[in-house]
């Protein structure tokens, strides 16, 4: 049904819009009746203190829900930290981060995003493998399934290795499979000489298998040679994969450290 509409809450003392909500009906009178403890009934209540009423304008109508949420979305957006709304709004995650039009942003102002990839070495994997091979993996459970499945070609990242420190830049060329279904130059993943040979445990699960994706080494060293200093300001996480998006100064070291221009590559 296309009844629901738009509307906005503006002080006649100043014509400053504070409120924005989307309904159908009278429910854009039901805020002159809100006793709640929020910064929208206090301004309300100081305008009626005044002896005057919130205008109060429709936006947009005819409107089917969805629509109507992405508009109440926009607007919310460009208000910013103005706006009484306790609400962040639907499709909040379609939308910029409040704040950050001073800097460039992954998914925003380029396609391809840049992550922190911790390699997890161990039983199942194997950093030498990786470089000698160009791939990288995880598994062994849902969860890191999903963090190897979150990867899409063209993304950048930065591999870490445990007790060690930052050891590669590389480029994903394809999405993520299960190791079984993974070919190197035309040969099976699994029949190749590597140093970790327990890499295809469980290769035919969809939960438990190792999932790897095919990458391109931009610059890769040895664990010996591994970029860490012991700054508060460098990102680290157990997660297999994380953004980093809002660590500049992580970026910073890795592109001295590598001599890369990492914005440049995944622009």
């Amino acid at each position: 049904m296309n009844d629901y509409y738009v509307y906005v809450y503006i002080d006649p003392r100043n014509y400053e819009e504070f409120y924005y909500g989307k309904g159908k009906g009278t429910r854009k009178n039901a805020h002159l009746h809100d006793n709640s403890d929020t910064a929208k009934v206090k301004r309300i209540s100081e305008i009626k203190s005044e002896g005057l009423k919130p205008i109060i304008r429709v936006i947009a109508q005819g409107l089917t829900l969805n629509e109507a949420f992405l508009i109440e979305k926009t607007l919310l957006w460009k208000l910013g930290k103005w706006t009484t709304n306790i609400s962040s709004g639907h499709f909040a995650d379609k939308f910029r981060p409040q704040n950050t039009l001073h800097k460039e942003l992954s998914g925003f102002d380029y396609k391809n995003r840049i992550y922190y990839y911790n390699i997890g070495e161990g039983l199942y994997r194997n950093w030498d493998d990786y470089v000698k091979f160009g791939f990288i993996s995880a598994g062994r459970g849902i969860k890191w399934r999903d963090a190897m499945l979150g990867f899409n070609p063209g993304d950048v990242f930065a591999a870490y290795l445990k007790r060690h420190g930052f050891v590669g830049i590389g480029i994903i060329k394809a999405p993520a499979q299960m190791i079984r279904d993974v070919k190197i130059r035309g040969k099976a993943l699994l029949s190749l000489s590597l140093k970790c040979k327990q890499m295809g445990h469980s290769n035919s699960s969809k939960e438990r298998s190792e999932y790897v994706c095919l990458v391109k080494w931009i610059k890769a060293v040895p664990r010996e040679q591994a970029k860490w200093t012991s700054s508060p300001k460098l990102y680290t996480t157990t997660h297999v994969r994380a953004s980093l998006d809002g660590q500049p100064d992580t970026i910073a070291y890795l592109e001295e450290q590598f001599n890369v221009n990492i914005r440049e590559i995944v622009a």
